[in-house]
């Protein structure tokens, strides 16, 4: 019998976004069955990816916000589809932090009970001049330290100031502790993706499946 695949489907709907997010932390085939994406922005691929086993498509309506959660899911093995309908008339905060929170609540019962998986994990990544340190504690202990030195007032049409936030976001309501620091650089494209891409590889070893049954704690619980 094969083993079952960490995976799961957030719908999370306000007054200022509506968000869809099916996730598998394992690769393999994901599926929204019905989209809220306009029939004409179904299929743009500039953060979509199907190769290697996984199925990745990012649409949140923020290009560079985009960017970055394609190269996390990418870098952490997961396969996800991500659309999010958000109020960008007014500006890109509460897509970007929405985008955060679903995707801290799919990551969170994607996971379920943390049994058997390595709980702790680094990352290390470096773009070019930039370099970036992750550090992750599935801890249920929601917590970010987040630390990048971004100087430009906007990437692309996501505002800087939003890039920790949508970390903080993302730590809190999956309910885990991340530290990321990008340690030097002087692009903030740089900087950032690096920064995300070291969180995927922290990400990546600490929701690594030991083979036990183990709840990774010296007080046999993590709540």
């Amino acid at each position: 019998m094969s083993e079952q695949r960490r995976e799961a489907f957030i719908k999370r709907d306000t007054n200022e976004t509506k968000i869809q997010i099916a996730i598998s932390l394992d690769g393999g085939p994901v599926n929204i069955t019905n989209s809220i994406l306009p029939a004409t922005n179904q299929f743009e691929d500039h953060a979509a990816q199907y190769t290697g086993g996984q199925q990745i498509n990012v649409q949140t309506g923020i290009g560079f916000l985009d960017h970055m959660l394609h190269a996390l899911a990418k870098h952490s093995g997961w396969s996800i589809l991500i659309e999010c309908i958000g109020d960008l008339h007014i500006d890109d905060h509460h897509t970007s932090e929405d985008v955060g929170i679903a995707l801290g609540l799919a990551f969170n019962k994607a996971l379920g009970p943390i049994k058997g998986v390595k709980r702790f994990g680094h990352g290390f990544a470096p773009l070019d001049e930039a370099l970036s340190r992750a550090v992750v504690d599935l801890s249920n202990r929601p917590y970010a330290v987040i630390d990048l030195g971004l100087k430009r007032e906007k990437i692309g049409d996501l505002s800087t100031e939003m890039i920790p936030h949508i970390l903080e976001s993302f730590a809190q309501s999956a309910s885990i502790t991340i530290h990321v620091d990008c340690l030097r650089g002087f692009n903030d494209h740089h900087r950032a993706e690096s920064a995300f891409k070291a969180l995927a590889i922290a990400i990546r070893e600490a929701t690594f499946k030991t083979g036990k049954d183990d709840v990774p704690s010296t007080k046999g619980v993590l709540s």
